[in-house]
């Protein structure tokens, strides 16, 4: 059986999870700003209560934004050094499609709007739909004004509203059934993205691990002087 390792840092929520011979175990703790000193040793406390090294690993899931930008290149990071030392593939995910999948999982929701506070007066944004149990994108993540999110082209029944940018909700010109602004990401759920990606055969290798900001002047390097 495929044993799978997922991490996600982008947020305020710092998460890992595991699936081992068919069964998941996960560590979730929301810790602001100390992401970089607990990622580590919540891995090797999972690997140790599952009873597996790290070498049993087939392949190393991460929440690849968007989110904190500090936040996504610590998982970023973290991945691929160890995906280099264990020489195993990498699976980046989605943040927003990670906080959809945990609307289904929590809520039971089958259509998610998914919002997270960008900072600077704007929402990370972006639509899924339940397809055979996985949240998948409807139209395109984007990063925006509140006032600008709106749900893809012919969107019938109701919505859920899940993620920190419904914080904004009374900017934004969506009426979701209902809302949890408190929703973050849970390496639980990106695990199951994850596992999707590895049966369609989605794996990188570990240098293709790329973080995603969707803001242009983040994601883009400084021109040399």
């Amino acid at each position: 059986m495929t044993t799978l390792l997922a991490l996600d840092t982008a947020t305020e929520a710092c998460s890992v999870a595991l699936l081992h011979d068919g069964r998941m175990l996960s560590h979730y703790e929301v810790i602001p700003r100390l992401h970089a000193q607990r990622l580590l040793p919540m891995i090797q406390a999972l690997l140790g209560e599952a009873g597996i090294a790290l070498s049993a690993v087939d392949a190393l899931a991460f929440g690849r934004g968007p989110g904190a930008f500090t936040g996504v290149r610590i998982a970023v990071g973290v991945v691929q050094g160890l995906a280099f030392a264990l020489q195993r593939p990498v699976l980046p995910v989605s943040t927003l499609a990670t906080i959809a999948q945990r609307a289904h999982r929590e809520h039971g929701a089958e259509q998610v709007a998914t919002a997270i506070d960008a900072r600077m007066d704007e929402v990370y944004w972006g639509c899924y739909r339940l397809h055979g149990g996985e949240m998948q994108l409807a139209g395109i993540e984007a990063v925006l004004p509140p006032e600008q999110a709106s749900l893809p082209r012919g969107s019938e029944g109701p919505w859920f509203g899940a993620g920190t940018g419904w914080g904004y909700g009374a900017r934004i010109a969506v009426s979701p059934a209902a809302t949890d602004a408190a929703l973050l990401p849970h390496a639980e759920d990106l695990l199951r993205l994850a596992g999707f990606a590895w049966q369609r055969g989605e794996a990188l290798e570990a240098d293709q691990a790329q973080p995603i900001y969707l803001r242009d002047n983040v994601a883009t390097p400084k021109t040399a002087r």
